[in-house]
Parts: structure tokens; C-alpha cells; sequence
């Protein structure tokens, strides 16, 4: 049975390849998306990947990837500092053995102040940040690495 890597984006990260290139680069959603296939595929595993701007979407993404999901990298963008229910919804995964990656295209402890609180951290196995959309590819090979 071919296990699912779910990979869940939240807002703003639409704009990616427009929004402040100085700091997230050219790169689109799109563009993360194919390189993740790509790697998760050679690995052999299937994907799920999402982007939602509604809190609520990717609480429902989380539950979903709690049912059928073998691991999950977040980037859930400005949530990250925010969001109890995405904290609640990540922490029900640990029992479940399903490992949690935290992605961040740029570092966000190099970034304003209020970046340095994330929500998903005290719930994530791990977290990778500030490798550009080389990130994602480095969480996908963490996910991997927690499951063998």
C-alpha cells in the first residue's frame, strides 16, 4: 500500500514567485508542488498538497491526513503564529505515530519579532527553515527519515 505525504500551505503562499521575492524568491506553488511530487514519487510515495487562506480548511486537511496520511509538513504561513486550532488539530497526529514537519521557506527568527512564536512547533517532530523552497524538499526527506 503506497503511504501519503501531506504537505499543507497556508495563506498568502498562493502568491508565491509575486509576493516579496526578496524574501520567499520566484519560485510559485506550483513550482514547490512539482519538485515535491517528483521527490516523494522517487521515494515512493504518493502526495497530497494543499494551500488554503481559511484556518478552518487546513484544520479539516489535518484531520483528513490523520485518517490517510503516513506524514505531514505544514507551512502554515502567518497561522503559524497565531493559530490554537492548528496546534490542537497537528497534536492529535502524535498518537496517531504520524510525524510533523514545520516548513518555512524564509527564517522567521530573523524576521519581525512576533514571527518568533509558532504554534506548531511545540507539536512538530521537527522544523526546517530559511533554505528557500529547498526547505519543503528537506522536510519531505525528514518525514521520510521519521517513518523508516
Amino acid at each position: 500500500m503506497i503511504k501519503t505525504i501531506y504537505i499543507l500551505n497556508g495563506p498568502n503562499l498562493n502568491l508565491l514567485g509575486t509576493r516579496e521575492p526578496e524574501i520567499y524568491g520566484a519560485a510559485t506553488l506550483g513550482d514547490i508542488e512539482t519538485s515535491c511530487l517528483q521527490k516523494c514519487k522517487a521515494a515512493g510515495y504518493d502526495l497530497s498538497f494543499h494551500q488554503s487562506n481559511i484556518e478552518g480548511e487546513i484544520v479539516d486537511q489535518i484531520q483528513e491526513a490523520g485518517h490517510k496520511g503516513a506524514a505531514v509538513l505544514i507551512n502554515a504561513a502567518a497561522y503559524t503564529h497565531t493559530s490554537v486550532a492548528i496546534y490542537d488539530a497537528l497534536k492529535t497526529l502524535k498518537p496517531l505515530g504520524i510525524p510533523v514537519i514545520e516548513v518555512h521557506i524564509s527564517q522567521p527568527a530573523s524576521r519581525e519579532t512576533f514571527r518568533l512564536k509558532s504554534f506548531v512547533a511545540p507539536v512538530a517532530t521537527g522544523s526546517i527553515s530559511g533554505f528557500g523552497t529547498n526547505s519543503y524538499l528537506l522536510a519531505i526527506d525528514a518525514a521520510i527519515d521519521s517513518l523508516s
